[in-house]
Formats: C-alpha cells, structure tokens, sequence
C-alpha cells in the first residue's frame, strides 16, 4: 500500500459568519505550511490579524498587498519575459506559488494568457518539459504501477466530482510523441476549465499515463523525466488502461474523464469502449467537432442557408477529423437531411488522397469514410490516388477544414479553385501549433478577393484587406469542454450523448453576436469565455436531463451560476 495523502483536500470549504454572514475560509495550516499550499495561500496579501493568527508576522514584507496591487506587480514581472517560453515558465511557477492570483490573473487577461498557457505556447513546453521541470504537478502512472493504480490515484486529495484530463502522450498537438513532457497538456486543460468554466482547482486533476516514448531523442536525453522504456502496446497497454479506468471509478466516483492526444487507434477504442461505463469524452474527436459544427452554424447565419446545404471537404482523417465528420453529420440530419444524404455531402482525405470505396489499401478503420464510387464516376481526375485538388474541383467545395497537420497543404491554386464556385467560402485551418496551419488566414482572404470566412485553430491577427478588417475567430476548443464538464458535473449527468455535444454546439453559436458573424469572426472573443462556458454549460446539463441521462432537477442555471468559482481571497480564521 502506498502513503500520502489520501484523504481530505487542503483546501477547506466555504464557512458563513451566523451573525454576520460573512464568508470565510476555516484554516487550520499555519507558517511555512501555509505559504507553500497554492490553494492557501495569499501572500502579501495576508492582512496583518491574519499574519498574527497564522504565525506569519516576519515572514512577509511589511506592506499589505491588496489583490489589485499584485495583479499589477504580476503583470509588471510578464513585462520584462522575453520569450513566450519565458512567460509561459513564469505563470506556471505562479501557479505552483498563488492559485489564487494565477487564475485571477488569467480572467482578467484572457486575450493574452490563454496563447501563453496553452497553444500555442503549450507545445514548445511539452517539447522541453524535461529540461524545464520544476515542480510536480499532477498524477504520473507508468507500467511499474500496475496492480496498484487504485492506490496511486489514492495519494492524490480528494475532491467532491473532480474533472479528470488524461493523456498517454502520443499524440501531443502537431508534435507527436512527447513521452512524460505531454502533462503540459492535461495541466494547461484543466487551467482552462477553472478560468473558464469555475470548476475549483482542488476538483481539476492531470494525470499522465506514462506508458513509455517512442521518440528516440527523449529515450537518448540523460535530462529525460519519464519512464525510460518504448511504448506498452497490445493486450498490456490495453489491461493498463482498463485497470487505470476501474481505479478512476473506485478513487473518485462521479468524475469526469477526459481523453486527450491520444493516437488515433487507441483515441477511438478508448472511447469505444469506456464511454458508457464512465462519464467520458474525447475532447479530440468529440470537443473539437462541437467546435466545428457552432462555426458552420454560426457562418450559414450569415450566408444563409443550412449546413445540410454545404459541401465540405474535410483534410485529415485522424482522430478530429473523424469526429468532425460524424458530427456534421449528425447536424445535419438534425436539420432534416437523411443519414445517407448527409454523409454524401463530406468529403474526407487522409495522407494517400480522396477516402473512396475501391481505394488500394484502403484501412478497414476508414471504409466507413468512404465515399462511394458511384459519386466520383463522372469527375475528372488528375492524380491518381485523387487528391485535394481534383476533391475541390469535382466536388465544388464550399467548406474546407484542415486538420492535417500539414502547413500550407491549402495551396493558392486550391483556395482560388474554391473561391469560384462558392461565394463565401467558410475555410478552417484548425492544426496545431500556429506553425502547422493549412493556410494563414492573411492568405485565405487575398485568394478569394476578401470573400473567404475564416477560422483558425491558434491565434492569428486580424486581416485587413482592402480596407476592411476580418476578424479571425479561433477554434479554441476552450469555448467547448470547459462547458461541457461544468454542464455534466453540476446535474450528475453518467454519460456525454451525441445530442449532448450538438446542444453544445448550438449554444456556442448562439453566443457569436451578429456584429461578429459580419465581420467574419465565427466564434466569440477570449474574453467572453466565460459567459459561453454557462451558456454551453446550462444547455448540456438541459439535454442531459431531457435524455435521461442525468436525474429531474430544478433550477439548472441558477445552479450552475452558482458552481462557478471565481478567484478572490477569502478572510481566514484560524481552526
């Protein structure tokens, strides 16, 4: 049996004065203790009745600091950071110091942040994880803990429906394989649901499956963190995930288990098969094609016209583009089209062309992609396999949404192609980082004579273009799972519905004021992140109810109002 922590949280629930009816936090830490627990700690904000209850007098300096002044001092410090890398090492330090200040912080300057913390800035963190670790954070589970798993996850504090962000680190952005360096991503997901959704950081947990790393640099770094072995593969990294699954729901019952960067096969059979036994979703497959779907909603409001109406060709048949294309087509057929129709109107590509019944070597996992022979008969085809050209020509594309992780795979001729026989062309370069774009949306803009609508994966600027500004909105699927498990955690949902990621999707689009939809953004700004993750949040939690798949409540939103934490210091006494 292994010891730690296992037990009660550090962090102490919210007391209420009787006859005040001031709130306040019951402490029981005290000294060094105090200072050195993220959750507690105020720093020079610690009033001077606190300092003396809390055997703190000494260990500040003197003057103290309301939280206004130490926002200020924070941002002065990211001031003089060169680098992103630079600032992205500094907040994470201040997380580990102020959770408080860091997330507060990070509210109020969301724009700015949210690219430091995570993509792009998140995929150079993982690359150098090893070399620019600091502090642990989160739950590392590797091969030597099988058969113990329930007591691993046991070490770590306990918390009341915890969301719970998983990967085993393959399939890291753009970037492949990062062994132990992918927990830059559960931690930067989970920063993201607390400053988006409220969800309490003591509920927010990272966790690394580190099976071992196929990358051949990080096996040779003598820096490397992680577990120095290749990759479990077959039926023992399948037992180590169903023994990782059964310990999630013994160690903390009612979490929400979210899947990230898997690789493609093991993404799929993950969910597959433990999505029914353990409220989960992919944010890969299921976030980012939520993510989809509300842009094209949001982009026929302005066109006119239904997504049922587009022909979209899809690059990229890995984990999200899969997802993506089952979910179009899901909304389509909500607004009427038959499964059949729907599914004929989706074009998808992998690495070898065009997925097309017949196709040599065509893998059994995509034939359900395919697109049959009878549609292609009559096109005229220069390559052989039929590539992105020859789809958007025959096919008269009116959406194209790149996943590929190929940069620059949309190529002038291509988008002008496009531009000829659709009169708003909705294009989406969703790879990541901003380095792995399909086009840049500067480019997409020119090439259809200002015409093309735009939406990116990563952060881009605004374009001008013959005297008019296009704003790009970004894909960021902050705008998606934050609400999604905010909505399922308050109503004790057991299950994430196709109909459940739809209503989110609708949500989401409902959130694009016309004034943004016309100036082609397609997505909200940063800073209304949070507003959106109640809105998505509140209608989930609705269909969750209205599919049974969450018990009869009342008061919804108003619940869900109030579960979302804000970050601001409490008055501390001393238990």
């Amino acid at each position: 049996m292994l010891s730690g922590m296992s037990g009660e949280s550090p962090y102490p629930e919210v007391a209420t004065d009787p006859d005040t009816g001031e709130h306040y936090l019951p402490v029981s830490l005290r000294g060094v203790a105090l200072l050195k627990t993220p959750t507690l700690n105020k720093g020079t904000a610690f009033s001077r009745r606190e300092r003396e209850d809390f055997d703190l007098v000494g260990m500040l300096p003197d003057h103290v600091s309301p939280i206004e002044e130490q926002l200020d001092r924070v941002a002065n410090q990211i001031h003089y950071k060169v680098s992103d890398m630079d600032k992205n090492i500094y907040l994470n330090g201040l997380m580990d110091r102020n959770e408080t200040l860091f997330y507060r912080f990070l509210i109020e300057n969301l724009e700015a942040m949210v690219p430091l913390i995570y993509t792009p800035t998140v995929a150079t963190s993982c690359r150098h994880w090893s070399r620019i670790f600091r502090r642990a954070r989160g739950v590392y589970v590797t091969p030597r803990d099988r058969g113990r798993i329930v007591d691993v996850l046991d070490c770590r504090p306990k918390a009341s429906r915890p969301v719970i962000v998983v990967t085993d680190n393959e399939r890291i952005l753009g970037i492949g394989d990062q062994g132990a360096g992918g927990m830059g991503i559960p931690i930067g997901k989970l920063a993201l649901y607390a400053a988006a959704a409220g969800i309490h950081p003591t509920r927010c947990i990272p966790i690394s499956l580190d099976v071992g790393t196929n990358n051949p640099e990080l096996l040779a770094d003598p820096l490397y963190v992680g577990y120095r072995s290749e990759r479990l593969r077959g039926e023992e990294y399948d037992d180590f995930i169903a023994e990782f699954v059964a310990a999630v729901r013994t160690v903390f019952p009612g979490a929400l288990l979210q899947w990230e960067d898997f690789s493609n096969r093991t993404s799929f059979e993950n969910l597959s098969r433990y999505r029914s036994s353990v409220l989960s979703f992919n944010d890969d497959i299921q976030g980012t094609a939520a993510m989809v779907v509300a842009g094209l909603m949001a982009a026929t409001r302005q066109i006119g016209g239904k997504i049922a109406d587009q022909r979209i060709v899809i690059v990229g048949a890995g984990s999200a583009g899969i997802g993506i294309r089952d979910q179009i087509a899901t909304a389509m057929v909500d607004e009427g089209a038959s499964r059949v129709d729907a599914e004929a109107r989706i074009m998808t590509l992998d690495s070898r062309g065009l997925i097309v019944e017949g196709r040599p070597g065509l893998p059994s996992g995509k034939a359900r992609l395919a697109l049959s022979q009878e549609a292609v008969k009559n096109w005229q085809i220069d390559d052989h396999p039929i590539g992105l050209r020859d789809v958007i020509r025959n096919a008269r594309a009116s959406v194209l949404v790149g996943v590929s992780g190929v940069p620059g795979v949309f190529t002038e001729e291509m988008i002008r192609r496009m531009a000829l026989h659709a009169e708003r062309p909705i294009i989406m370069p969703l790879s990541n980082p901003t380095s792995h774009a399909e086009v840049t949306p500067a480019s997409a803009i020119e090439w259809t004579d200002g015409r093309a609508i735009v939406a990116t994966g990563s952060p881009f600027p605004n374009v001008q273009y013959e005297g008019r500004v296009h704003r790009i909105g970004q894909a960021n699927n902050v705008f998606i799972f934050p609400g999604i498990g905010l909505g399922v955690l308050t109503v004790g949902a057991h299950q994430v519905s196709d109909k459940m990621l739809l209503a989110a999707s609708k949500a989401l689009a409902s959130a694009v004021t016309a004034e943004q939809v016309d100036v082609g953004q397609l997505y909200p700004s940063m800073a209304d992140v949070r507003a959106t993750s109640a809105k998505v949040a509140k209608a989930v939690a609705h269909q969750a109810v209205a599919e049974g798949l969450a018990p009869p409540m009342d008061g919804i939103d108003q619940r869900i109002e109030e579960e979302m934490w804000f970050p601001e210091y409490l008055p501390y006494r001393a238990v």
